[in-house]
């Protein structure tokens, strides 16, 4: 029998094409939840004045916005304990498991937004209906950043880390881009009585087809390999897993602390300048609704583009450097951005304005995801991660716009979105400075 040679540089070839499909199959997985969380946020952001009229019986147009927003923000009262036992439940049970529960109560808690009966229907209880729909997304949300973070940065080749992460915010821009496209539609081919009784449910019902997609895909994949190898560590020591939540609180708070801080201006930038800045340009600048959404379709693929490209560049030039330069380009360059679109009431301006917005924020967001799994070890990163980032977007993000709203229509404080993104974009400067350049474990 005559030997069989085989080339050892032919062999690598059909590994590498088999890791570099599950790879995109990991991308897409671990950003369907996302992209299903963000794409809610937008449309209900778009849509809060009509949510408002419908839920929040009063006479004054400016407290049924108000409400609306509020009941937005409650749902963010539900991340922090999200974030504990999903995150734990990550860290016990695998990425893969926790990212399925979060699609399925996300899911839940969209239809039931989409279905609910108006007030004039059964009184109070349509705002408790909204509430409890903010709530289960809130819960959900509050375990899905940690974990999906995670399963990406765990799948990712060490090389491509922060290239694999940064899709989780491309999803952002990609399905924020689909939501105003969805939003200009609606408010297109409908008239505004049409929209205010029943047509602003549609983007709602179009959102839950993401569910059964992400919860295909994410039943499919494998779980990742470094949960698999700290699962079989631990089976060959003889320990058993210990509860994640407090070890992170016990071991690491310092990490903890410099992950809040960090994550102060991803929650702060995206929801003071692309969720709340369509409907701020509206009602404060007298911007229509139709400039308002064309400038926030456009200026999201800024965001898409921008989060995978600094993503990538990260891998190359470093975390650290990164994140300081979208930190001090958001710092420095919100404000002039704001006074000229203030002085020059145009569509280009808004347009020009809202791309600069979205673009700036890629730059920090596109590279916050690898970045904060990189703070703590694999054994507590999933709860480490929902702890520090839901903190920050529970009083930072989740309240922004009802804080903005207040702020505008009671103090007159000019371009309040500015200063709020400025403070945060201060904060997270001095986390930076602390947070280790890299970590491999």
């Amino acid at each position: 029998m005559k030997d069989v040679l085989i080339d050892p540089a032919a062999e690598p070839l059909p590994r590498a094409k088999a890791q570099g499909h599950a790879g995109r199959r990991a991308i897409i997985a671990a950003s369907a939840g996302n992209a299903l969380e963000w794409y809610d946020f937008t449309i209900y952001a778009l849509f809060a004045v009509y949510i408002g009229q419908n839920f929040f019986h009063n006479d004054n147009p400016t407290v049924q916005l108000m409400g609306s927003f509020l009941a937005f923000g409650l749902g963010y009262v539900a991340r922090p304990l999200g974030a504990l036992l999903i995150g734990s439940y990550g860290d016990r049970k695998g990425r893969k498991a926790a990212l399925t529960l979060t699609i399925m109560l996300m899911a839940f808690g969209t239809l039931l937004i989409a279905i609910a009966p108006p007030y004039t229907a059964i009184g109070i209880g349509a705002p408790l209906l909204i509430v409890c729909g903010r709530v289960l997304q809130g819960f959900s949300a509050g375990g899905e950043v940690g974990s999906a973070t995670a399963f990406l940065a765990e799948h990712a080749p060490a090389e491509k880390k922060g290239q694999y992460a940064s899709w989780l915010q491309a999803s952002m821009g990609i399905c924020n881009i689909f939501g105003a496209l969805v939003a200009t539609l609606v408010t297109t081919i409908f008239t505004q009585d049409q929209i205010t009784e029943w047509a602003w449910r549609i983007p709602f019902i179009i959102g839950l087809a993401i569910a059964p997609v992400g919860l295909w895909m994410r039943k499919a994949l494998d779980e990742t390999p470094h949960f698999k190898l700290e699962a079989q560590r631990m089976k060959q020591d003889g320990t058993a897993k210990k509860m994640p939540l407090l070890q992170v609180l016990r071991d690491h708070p310092g990490r903890l602390l410099i992950g809040f801080g960090l994550s102060t201006l991803w929650a702060a930038g995206p929801y003071a300048l692309i969720i709340f800045m369509p409907i701020y340009v509206q009602k404060s600048m007298g911007f229509s609704s139709s400039q308002a959404f064309t400038a926030a379709f456009i200026g999201n693929f800024f965001l898409t583009a921008g989060c995978v490209m600094s993503g990538t560049l990260s891998d190359k030039i470093g975390r650290r450097t990164m994140l300081r330069f979208g930190a001090i380009a958001l710092l420095v360059g919100v404000y002039p951005l704001m006074m000229w679109l203030g002085a020059s009431h145009t569509t280009t301006t808004l347009v020009v304005v809202q791309s600069a917005f979205c673009a700036m924020i890629s730059l920090f967001v596109g590279v916050a995801p690898a970045a904060l799994s990189e703070i703590f070890p694999t054994s507590v990163r999933s709860s480490g991660m929902s702890l520090s980032y839901n903190a920050a977007v529970t009083l930072l993000g989740g309240f922004a716009p009802a804080i903005l709203t207040w702020i505008t229509y009671t103090t007159g404080v000019s371009f309040a979105p500015a200063l709020y993104v400025m403070g945060a974009a201060l904060v997270t400067l001095v986390a930076i400075s602390f947070m280790p350049e890299k970590r491999h474990d």
